[in-house]
């Protein structure tokens, strides 16, 4: 059988939409790193010196109040060198005027994985506590 001249546009037109619909798709990109946070809580997480500010990142705030008032904080801590981290890391509880509630804050000694993160909570001991700042600094 031969294609007929009426044939001829039809088959042009199958083979448009053949070729279109081998076009590749863009492969799907890696997720980034981004801060899942406002410029307010950045402000809430510090690195208190150098080498743990190159590797130590915070990639996300949480807080929420517990059932009896008292404010919980989750903080994911990244760290982004190739060797693991062992960081000492505290949350001071703050006020509504900015000073610190129920005294000194514990440090907590926190291993981290390179390349890897760890979630860390803390827990108000007050019902002033309004604000906070998270602390990180390399454990000795």
């Amino acid at each position: 059988m031969t294609p007929t001249h009426g044939n001829l546009p039809l088959a042009a037109l199958c083979a448009l939409a053949l070729a279109a619909g081998c076009s590749s798709v863009p492969a799907p990109q890696a997720p980034q790193d981004t801060t899942k946070f406002t410029v307010e809580n950045t402000v809430r997480f510090m690195a208190l010196d150098e080498a743990t500010e190159a590797v130590i990142s915070c990639t996300g705030l949480q807080e929420r109040a517990l059932a009896d008032g008292r404010l919980e904080v989750v903080a994911n801590l990244k760290n982004g060198g190739a060797k693991p981290a062992r960081v000492n890391v505290e949350c001071v509880f703050l006020d509504d005027q900015g000073m610190p509630v129920a005294g000194e804050a514990r440090w907590e000694l926190l291993p981290i994985a390179a390349g890897s993160t760890e979630v860390v909570r803390f827990t108000a001991p007050t019902l002033a506590a309004r604000k906070y700042s998270i602390r990180v600094r390399s454990a000795r």
